[in-house]
C-alpha cells in the first residue's frame, strides 16, 4: 500500500460536548446510577483482574481488563459528578501515569497472569487506555494527561518501524487512530501524522475488507481476526476516520456499504449483526457479543460525529434502546456474554449453536464464558449520554439521539443552558427548553428518524414546522435573556413488520423492537463467580399471522406503573403491545436454543389464535422477536 504524507488531520463535523457538559436526568440518569452502584463503580471490588490488575501494581491481568473498566468508568463518573467515582478514577490515572517507562510506554510491558497468551508492547491495551485518558483529560483539565500521551505516542513512532502493528492492534488500529488525532488537534504537533501514515499502512485494511467481502455464511471452522464479531464492530468506523486524514470522499461514504454487506449476510432485527464470536448468519438463534454491542454503538458515535448521518443515528437508537439492555440483567449486576434475538433458554449445555464460544455463553453472570465483557460493558451507557448534544460547524447545536438530561455551554460567548424532558423512546414527545445569559440566536439541528410518519416542531411563538424522516431539520432558536423558550417534539411512529430470517416476521415501532413475554425461572449455578441459567415458565413458539392480518389485530399500550426507576425489566415495561398467535407445533428446541424457524409453520390442531403480550426487547430476558409467519 502506497501511502501519501499527511498535511493534516481534520476535525469532526459534530463533535460531541466535552464530557461533564451533558447530565443525565429522568430515567437515563436512574439507568446510569443502577449501573455506578451494580457493577461498573464497584467492579474493582469484585473482580481481582481489575481491583489487582498489574495497570495498578498488582499481579492480575495487565492487558486489556482494566482499560476497557476504565473507558466507562470515567464518562459514568462525570456524567453522575459523582465525587467517589471521580476520585477512584483520579487514583488510575495519577498511577498510570507516574509510572509512565522512561521510553514513554504506558502500562505494563507484558501481561504476565495469562503466560505468554499476549505479546510484549502491544500497542492494543494502551490505546483503550489513552481513550480513557483522553476521556479524562476532557472532563478534569488534568496537566497530566497530553504529556503522557505525546511521549507515548514519540515511543511508538520509533518502535513501528521495527515492530508493526500486530494481531489485535492491527486489527483495532483505528482506536489508536482515533486518540492520535484528539492529541493532534489539541496539540497541533505535526509529527504525530507521520504516525498516522504509518499506522494506516500496517493496520488492516476494512474498507477492503468490505469491498471484497469473503465471509457471507455463517464461520464454523477458520477463525481469523477478520472474521471476529467485536474487531468488526470496530472496524466499521475505520474508513469515516481515515477521511480525516485522507479527505477521500469514498472513505466517507464506505459506512453504507459495510453496513449493507453486514445487514445481508449476518444482520439482525436489533442493527446488531451475528457473533459468537464469529460471524454466525441470519439466524436469530445465534448469538451476538456484548463487547461487539458496545464498540458497535462506539463506532456509530464516532461516525456521527465525522459524517453527521441521521441513519447511524438511528441504528445507534436501536442497538441502545434494545440490544444493549436485553443483554444485562433488570438490576445491571449480571451481563451475558452471548445474547440471542430468539432466546427461550439460556442453560449451560455442550450441545449448543455457538460458533465457538463455550457452553456458559448465554447465562447471567458476573464472568459468563470470558472476562472480556465484563471489563468492557460499561462504555455502552455512559459514552451514548455524554454525545446526545454536538457542535455544529456553523456554530450551533445539534441534537441526533434523544433521551432526558441537561446541559450548559457557551455559545457566541453567551451560555445557554438546555433541558430536555422526555420519556422517549417510550414516548415519543419531547420538550427542549432553553435558557440564556443574553438574548440570541442560533442554529439548531434536529434528527428527525427515518421511522417517523410525521414529525412535528413547534413553540408558542410561531414556529410550526414539519420535518421530513431520515433527515437533519435545522430551525433557528432564539432565546431570550431571563425567559425561556421551549420548543415541542412530536414524533409520530410507523409500525413495521419486516420480514426476516426463514421468512419470518418482526414487530418495530419507534425506536423499540417488540418481543414475545415469557416467563422466567431463575437458577444459580454453583460456580467461583455468580452465575444463572433462565428457563422458560410459559409457551415460547408462538406464530404470528401475515403482515397485514398482524396491522388488524395489533394494539399498544401503556403501563400505568412508574417504570422510570428501572425502565428495562420484564416485570416493570413501560408500554406493551398484544397481538393474536397460535402455537407451533413444528418449532421446538435444537441444541438447547430455538429451532430453526419453520417457513411453513404448522399450527397446532385445532388451537385457537389466542392474544400473547409484546414487550419491548430491550426489557427482555428471554424472547422470541422473529416470529414464524403464517
Amino acid at each position: 500500500m502506497t501511502i501519501v504524507k499527511i498535511d493534516t488531520l481534520t476535525k469532526e463535523a459534530f463533535p460531541p460536548l466535552p464530557l461533564g457538559t451533558v447530565r443525565p436526568e429522568g430515567w437515563l440518569k436512574n439507568v446510569l446510577y443502577q449501573q455506578a452502584v451494580s457493577i461498573s463503580g464497584c467492579l474493582d471490588t469484585l473482580w481481582p483482574d481489575v481491583g489487582e490488575s498489574a495497570w495498578i501494581g498488582g499481579k492480575k491481568e495487565g492487558w486489556e481488563r482494566a482499560p476497557y473498566w476504565l473507558d466507562g468508568l470515567v464518562p459514568l463518573a462525570y456524567l453522575l459528578d459523582d465525587p467517589e467515582l471521580i476520585s477512584k478514577v483520579k487514583k488510575w490515572m495519577d498511577y498510570i501515569f507516574t509510572h509512565q517507562k522512561e521510553n514513554g510506554w504506558l502500562g505494563p510491558i507484558k501481561d504476565e497472569a495469562y503466560g505468554n497468551k499476549y505479546q510484549a508492547y502491544d500497542p492494543w491495551p494502551v490505546f483503550i487506555f489513552l481513550k480513557a485518558a483522553l476521556q479524562y483529560f476532557e472532563a478534569s483539565q488534568d496537566s497530566q494527561v497530553i504529556p503522557g500521551c505525546l511521549r507515548f505516542f514519540a515511543y511508538l513512532k520509533t518502535a513501528l518501524l521495527t515492530q508493526p502493528l500486530f494481531e489485535w492492534s492491527r486489527s483495532r488500529w483505528a482506536d489508536g487512530f482515533y486518540t492520535l488525532a484528539k492529541v493532534y488537534n489539541l496539540t497541533d504537533e505535526k509529527w504525530l501524522l507521520d504516525i498516522a501514515a504509518l499506522m494506516r499502512e500496517q493496520g488492516y485494511d476494512w474498507r477492503q475488507h468490505f469491498e471484497e467481502f469473503q465471509y457471507p455464511e455463517r464461520v464454523a471452522h477458520t477463525f481469523g481476526q477478520e472474521t471476529h464479531v467485536v474487531n468488526n464492530a470496530m472496524g466499521l468506523k475505520e474508513p469515516g476516520l481515515w477521511s480525516l486524514a485522507s479527505q477521500d470522499p469514498k472513505d466517507r461514504e464506505a459506512t453504507e456499504q459495510m453496513l449493507k454487506t453486514l445487514d445481508q449476510y449476518h444482520g439482525q432485527i436489533t442493527g446488531a449483526f451475528s457473533g459468537d464470536e464469529h460471524l454466525a448468519g441470519q439466524n436469530p438463534s445465534q448469538g451476538t457479543e456484548l463487547c461487539a454491542v458496545v464498540e458497535y454503538m462506539y463506532s456509530l458515535e464516532v461516525l456521527i460525529g465525522i459524517v453527521g448521518d441521521v441513519s447511524l443515528a438511528d441504528r445507534l437508537e436501536r442497538l441502545a434502546f434494545n440490544a444493549l439492555p436485553a443483554t444485562l440483567s433488570a438490576d445491571m449486576r449480571l451481563h451475558q456474554y452471548d445474547q440471542q434475538v430468539n432466546q427461550v433458554l439460556c442453560k449451560r449445555s455442550k450441545d449448543n449453536l455457538w460458533v465457538n464460544n463455550g457452553q456458559d455463553a448465554n447465562l447471567f453472570g458476573l464472568e459468563p464464558n470470558f472476562g472480556c465483557c465484563t471489563a468492557n460493558l460499561h462504555q455502552g451507557w455512559p459514552k451514548f449520554a455524554a454525545q446526545l448534544w454536538r457542535r455544529t460547524e456553523d456554530g450551533g447545536l445539534a441534537v441526533f439521539t434523544y433521551a432526558p438530561c441537561y446541559m450548559r455551554v457557551p455559545i457566541k460567548g453567551t451560555n445557554v443552558a438546555a433541558s430536555i424532558k422526555t420519556e422517549y423512546p417510550f414516548k415519543n414527545t419531547l420538550e427542549i427548553t432553553f435558557t440564556a445569559d443574553k438574548n440570541i440566536e442560533f442554529p439548531l439541528h434536529l434528527r428527525i428518524p427515518s421511522w417517523c410518519e410525521h414529525a412535528r416542531i413547534h413553540d408558542n411563538h410561531g414556529l410550526d414546522e414539519r420535518g421530513d424522516p431520515g433527515t437533519l431539520k435545522k430551525i433557528t432558536c432564539a432565546v431570550e435573556a431571563g425567559k425561556e423558550k421551549t420548543i415541542h417534539i412530536t414524533l409520530t411512529p410507523k409500525l413495521e413488520l419486516p420480514r426476516r430470517y426463514h421468512k419470518s416476521v418482526g414487530v418495530i415501532k419507534g425506536p423499540l423492537i417488540y418481543a414475545l413475554k415469557i416467563e422466567e425461572r431463575w437458577e444459580q449455578l454453583d460456580h467461583p463467580t455468580e452465575l444463572w441459567e433462565v428457563y422458560p415458565e410459559s409457551d415460547w413458539n408462538f406464530g404470528l399471522s401475515n403482515p397485514e392480518k398482524i396491522r388488524q389485530n395489533i394494539n399498544f399500550y401503556e403501563n400505568p406503573s412508574d417504570a422510570s426507576q428501572t425502565p428495562f425489566s420484564p416485570n416493570n415495561y413501560p408500554v406493551f403491545a398484544r397481538v393474536l398467535a397460535r402455537k407451533v407445533s413444528n418449532w421446538q428446541l435444537e441444541k438447547n436454543a430455538a429451532g430453526q424457524i419453520p417457513e411453513n409453520p404448522v399450527w397446532e390442531a385445532d388451537a385457537p389464535e389466542q392474544t400473547v403480550t409484546l414487550i419491548p426487547y430491550g426489557c427482555t430476558h428471554l424472547r422470541v422477536t422473529e416470529f414464524p409467519c403464517g
